[in-house]
Formats: structure tokens, C-alpha cells, sequence
């Protein structure tokens, strides 16, 4: 890492990296740029080729791994790890649940809902993978599969990473990049080459993933301008667009987490919320809420069975053109889908998170699907056959605003869902550069902005070459290929998150949760218990007990534990005292007491409001261990109560270490 000093001896971070994935990232990734738009013919014969070769050696592998990928998350849910919180045990929720959705939502499939919502139940309608098209049953088939590449397994893969990395990174205090989830299985070694290479994966597959969806988004975006403002659709008008978008891009990350990607999260609901709304009531709309009921039928009766259809008995190209490319797709934005959706969901727990993650966009997103495939599957079997088919085989991008010109008020429509697409388009963009920084940072988040702007440029170059060597084939194979080595990556990070969770169950066992500090020779007598019971000291009585009694206490036991070789440290800071003796490869012994403040309760002093006024607040000298706040109150005790209830607490944690070992 670089931090340089301004003259005034002020800290002033102009880089903050980590050389070797920072550097071995940007030199792979302009080396495509490079080879793309020097020879984009070779390039699309490449990615051809390429495409073609993954789909038959490894076909096979992305949907037993997504299958994998799938079974695991749920397993976690309905388990006893599911209650198991993301940071320590006393940590609550960043985000509200409207703008955790929201941001989910938006990271998570935006851009291709747009694209592929009236679009891709159309092309199964006509062209389904086995049977006749164009008929009743291909119809039904067509949302089935629609549903298929849209539904929990993609939610499954970004559940995956994003699990991982919150429990690594906030319950275990781990850098919040990839390597974190091998630190179970290698330990410190994450820090070296292995951790490099597996962090310059999810880098690569990242940017390929987000390319990918800002070639669709710029693809949309041209048509509905095109549609609007008979803007020309063009290569070069595409990649215009995308520069400029990519600027929009650039403010965001400026403006910041909380005041850029929250709230450009919270407009795409609320316009995504109005379209859907529109399209229901100008619509076909007994037909669309029919039609949402059977869907999840559907596809809740044949979700087995596709999971692991291999179309062996029927070989054909349709998979790797549909499924494979998917899933592909979906594993290249696991890397920043899973660190955005992790950044965003510290406190909640592992069911709440996995549960979240799985069903609550993908709700949003089967209605999406219902209703806009539903509305234009409803106009090919009626008196509009053919229209929006036809526009679908001439040019996809056009097909959404195709349906929306069969409707009441086309042009409002269609100028809201170009906002939408370019929304969506920044918030991609922004959040991608975000944590791609994340990562080439070694895990820090409070980098310099121009770190982030130079991702978002970067992204925005890889899509515009992405265009320029072969369009959406180009788009296809990049997501595909990218995929495959992190898909490997992925099924570590599974068994990574599933010893890591093992050794946490185990430890939970071994050293319970004590109320008191209790010892043969020094219980605490129930005089004094009750004392501290019924006193609530202020804020300076606790702080002169943590100086004056904890801390003279912590530094006995570490004089003591020095004498065996062993590092130690006692720190104190504003409202804690930290103990912790340090391991090189287990787990560290971390005991602080921390004085927590709360309200005054009512039955102690009834005339007292429940107001934030320091003056009506009392202290807890509250035990906190590394998994968090223990709830237990230390106040009043003497120096050898207090030292008993540490060596009680690393007595616990050295027969876990013994045990686990």
C-alpha cells in the first residue's frame, strides 16, 4: 500500500493498492482492449471458437455447478448456521429493507430485464429448444424457461459470493475481496500468490460481467432513442453512448455510496414499479395475473428437471446460445454482484440474507417477465401476430418498445424505460467500479475516488470493444469465458464458507455464553450482584472504572501470558479496553469491555422521557469476545473478578483451539 503525506503532514491517500492484482488486471485487461480493437475480426472469430469449445468440454460443468451452487444456499438458509450474523453478534442492519432491495434489484439484473423481458419469451415462443413453435404449448414452454434463466439459480451464485464474503470480511475482520473465502482451507497464505490469482479472476470475470450488461443497456438505450428521436442505431452512436453514459457513470462514483448508487437504486424501483403498473392495466390484465399464477407453477414443477437438462437426447446449439451463456453471465457478475450485495448487508443474518438474496427479487423479477412477456406472447397469439416476432428477429433491442407502440401512451412509455435503461446503466457502471477497486485495493473502501473513476472508464472501454469485435456474440463469449475459472473459484469458496462455518458451530458449542463471572475461589456474592443490578452509572463513572479497575486487571494477565513467549497487547481507547493474545495460524483470543450506553428504563425513574440526552443515560461495561458483544455487565466487579472472567473466557478458547486443531 501508498499513502503520500501533504505538507501540511495531513494524510492525503493518492494510492491505495494492491501492486500485483491492481497491476496484473489492468495489463490483462488492456491487453483484450487492445487485441479487440487492433483486429476485431480475428477477435470475433476467436470468441467464436472460444464460445463453441467451452460449451462442449464444459457444458456439463456450469450446470452441475449452478445446480451445487443452488442446493448450498438453501442448505445454509433452513440450517442452525442461519442464524449466525453477518458481523458480530450485537451488529444491526445498515440498510433499511426498502433500500437493501432496492440495491439488490438494481445491481443484480437491471439492464437485461429491459432487454430481454419482452424479447427472450419470444424467441423460445418462435424457436423453442424441442417441439413446434408458435403454438399454445410453446407459449407456456417459452415462460417456463424464461423464468428458468431468470429465477433463484442466478440469485443462488450471487448468494454464493456475497455470503462469503460478509461472513469473512465482517465476522472475521478479512479483507472484503474473493481471497477472503479460502482463508479456512490456506490460511495466511491468501496473502500471497494463490490469494493474488484467485482476487485477478474475480476482477476479470467482473469486468467482462458488467461489459456485458452495458453492451445490452447501450444496445437498448440506441433503440429507444432510435424509436423516440429517429436516432440512427449505429456502432459508433453506440459507443458515443456509452462514453457519455460512462461519464454520468463517473459522477456517481463521486457522489459516493449512500448518496450516488442508493439513490439511483431507489429511482430504478420506483420507475421499474411504474412501468410494471402500466403495462398490467393497459394490458391483457386478467390475462397477466392468470398467467403470473400458472408461470410459478410452472416453473416450480419443472425446476428439477431444467437444473439439470443437458438437452444430451436433442443436441442442439440452443444451450449454449441460452442457458450456458446465462449462467456464464451470472457468474461473471458474481464478483460484484456478490461484494455489492455483501457491502450492503452487514448485520443481517445468514437465513435472512440467503432468503432475502433468493426470493424477494426474484418475485419482482417473474412479475416482470409475466407481465411484459405475458402482454407481447398475448399480441403474437392474437390479432397482432408477427409484429413483435418480427421486430425480435430484425433487431432485439427494439422489441420492448415494439410492444409499448401497441399500447396507450407508447411514446411515455418508451421515454421512461430509456431513463430506466441509462439508470440502470450508471448504476452498474458506478457499483461495478466500486468493487472492482475494492478488490484491486486489497479490500479497503475508503480509496481515492480517481481509483474508481479509473475502473468506470475501464468498463466502458471493454464494452465499447466488446461492440466493435463482434457485438452480441462478442458479449456472449466474454461473459461464458470469463466465468469458467471463477466458476472453479466458486466451488472452493463453497467449502471455504462451509468449514469456516463448521469451526464457528464448534466453537459456539465448546464455549457457550457465560452471565457471570464465575470461579470456585471468587464468585461474586449476591449482595454485590444485586448492587450492580440496580446502579446506573454515568458515563464518567464508567470510564474512571475501565481506566482505573479493567484495564490494570487486562495488563496482570497479559504480564503473565508474555512469560510463556506469546504476543499480547492491552489497548484502550475512548469507550473500551481491548485484551488479545495473538496467534500466527489459529484464531486470535480477543476479550474487551466496552462501556455501551442506554436509556435510563422507565420502571428506575419513571419522570424520565426516553430521549437521547446523555445526561439520562446510563452505562454497561459489556463484554465483547471476536464474534461480538457477549450482553453480560462487568460494572462494579474488582480487579481479580475481572481477571477471572478472562482467564475463564481464554481457558474456553484455548479448548477450542485444542479441539479444532
Amino acid at each position: 500500500m501508498t499513502e503520500q503525506t501533504q505538507d501540511n503532514n495531513m494524510p492525503a491517500r493518492k494510492i491505495l493498492i494492491n501492486p500485483p492484482v491492481f497491476i496484473g488486471s489492468a495489463i490483462l485487461i488492456l491487453a483484450f482492449v487492445i487485441f479487440g480493437a487492433a483486429f476485431s475480426e480475428t477477435a470475433a472469430s476467436v470468441f467464436n471458437s472460444v464460445q463453441g469449445w467451452i460449451v462442449d468440454t464444459f457444458g456439463w460443468f456450469y450446470l452441475l455447478s449452478v445446480g451445487v451452487f443452488l442446493i448450498f444456499s438453501l442448505s445454509l438458509a433452513i440450517s442452525s448456521f442461519g442464524a449466525i450474523k453477518l458481523g458480530p453478534d450485537h451488529s444491526e442492519p445498515d440498510y433499511g429493507y426498502t433500500s437493501w432491495f432496492a440495491m439488490l434489484f438494481s445491481a443484480g439484473m437491471g439492464i437485461g430485464l429491459l432487454f430481454f423481458g419482452v424479447a427472450e419469451p419470444i424467441m423460445h415462443f418462435t424457436s423453442p429448444p424441442v417441439g413446434e413453435g408458435g403454438t399454445t404449448a410453446a407459449a407456456r414452454e417459452a415462460m417456463s424457461i424464461t423464468f428458468f434463466h431468470w429465477g433463484v439459480h442466478a440469485w443462488a451464485i450471487y448468494a454464493v459470493v456475497g455470503l462469503s464474503l460478509a461472513y469473512f470480511g465482517f465476522r472475521h475482520n478479512l479483507p472484503l475481496t474473493i481471497r477472503s473465502a479460502l482463508y479456512p482451507l490456506i490460511g495466511e497464505r491468501i496473502y500471497g500468490p494463490i490469494g493474488h490469482a484467485v482476487d485477478i479472476f474475480a476482477v476479470l470475470g467482473t469486468m467482462f460481467g458488467i461489459a456485458t450488461s452495458l453492451g445490452f443497456g447501450v444496445l437498448q438505450i440506441n433503440a429507444g432513442l432510435n424509436f423516440l428521436f429517429d436516432l440512427p442505431e449505429s456502432v459508433y452512436v453506440q459507443i458515443a453512448l456509452i462514453g457519455g453514459i460512462t461519464l454520468l457513470a463517473t459522477a456517481s462514483v463521486v457522489a459516493g455510496l449512500d448518496a450516488g448508487i442508493k439513490r439511483l437504486s431507489e429511482l430504478n424501483l420506483v420507475l421499474a414499479v411504474v412501468l410494471v403498473v402500466f403495462v398490467m392495466l393497459l394490458g391483457p390484465t386478467l390475462f397477466l395475473m392468470q398467467s403470473l399464477v400458472q408461470n410459478t407453477g410452472l416453473y416450480l414443477s419443472e425446476v428439477v428437471n431444467m437444473t439439470f437438462n443437458m438437452f444430451a437426447y436433442e443436441p442442439n446449439d440452443w444451450i449454449g446460445s441460452w442457458t450456458l451463456f446465462y449462467w456464464g453471465w451470472w457468474i461473471a457478475w458474481s464478483p460484484f454482484v456478490g461484494m455489492f450485495i455483501a457491502r450492503v448487508s452487514r448485520g443481517r443474518t445468514i437465513r435472512e440474507f440467503v432468503l432475502g438474496v433468493l426470493f424477494v427479487p426474484v418475485g419482482f423479477t417473474f412479475i416482470w417477465m409475466t407481465f411484459f412477456g405475458g402482454t407481447a406472447l398475448s399480441m403474437e397469439m392474437g390479432e397482432l401476430a408477427g409484429v413483435i416476432s418480427g421486430a425480435v428477429s430484425e433487431n432485439v433491442p427494439i422489441a420492448i418498445f415494439t410492444m409499448f407502440d401497441q399500447l396507450p401512451l407508447s411514446m411515455i412509455s418508451s421515454g421512461v424505460a430509456t431513463i430506466l435503461v441509462i439508470t440502470f446503466f450508471v448504476t452498474s457502471s458506478d457499483s461495478g467500479s466500486l468493487v472492482i477497486d475494492t478488490i484491486t485495493s486489497g479490500g479497503h473502501d475508503d480509496t481515492p475516488v480517481w481509483q474508481r473513476i479509473f475502473w468506470a472508464m475501464s468498463e466502458g472501454l471493454v464494452a465499447a470493444v466488446l461492440l466493435l469485435a463482434g457485438g452480441l456474440s462478442a458479449l456472449q463469449t466474454a461473459a461464458i469465458a470469463g466465468a469458467l475459472p471463477f466458476t472453479v473459484v466458486m466451488l472452493v469458496i463453497c467449502y471455504g464458507l462451509l468449514k469456516g462455518l463448521r469451526m464457528e458451530g464448534l466453537k459456539r458449542q465448546l464455549l457457550g455464553v457465560p452471565q457471570t463471572p464465575v470461579s470456585s475461589g471468587r464468585r461474586v456474592n449476591w449482595k454485590q450482584r444485586l448492587r450492580n443490578l440496580s446502579s446506573h452509572p454515568n458515563k464518567a463513572e464508567m470510564l474512571n472504572f475501565l481506566d482505573q479497575v479493567v484495564k490494570p486487571s487486562m495488563q496482570q494477565v497479559a504480564d503473565e501470558i508474555r512469560h510463556t513467549g506469546m504476543e499480547v497487547s492491552v489497548v484502550q481507547e475512548a469507550d473500551y479496553v481491548e485484551f488479545k493474545v495473538q496467534y500466527d495460524e489459529e484464531d486470535d483470543f480477543v476479550y474487551g469491555i466496552h462501556a455501551v450506553g442506554h436509556l435510563i428504563p422507565n420502571f428506575a425513574f419513571p419522570s424520565y422521557e426516553p430521549v437521547k440526552d446523555d445526561s439520562k443515560r446510563y452505562y454497561r461495561a459489556e463484554v465483547y469476545l471476536a464474534e461480538g458483544s457477549q450482553y453480560y455487565d462487568l460494572f462494579g466487579y474488582n480487579q481479580e473478578q475481572i481477571i477471572d472472567d478472562v482467564l475463564i473466557q481464554y481457558e474456553k478458547h484455548m479448548h477450542f483451539l485444542h479441539v479444532a486443531g
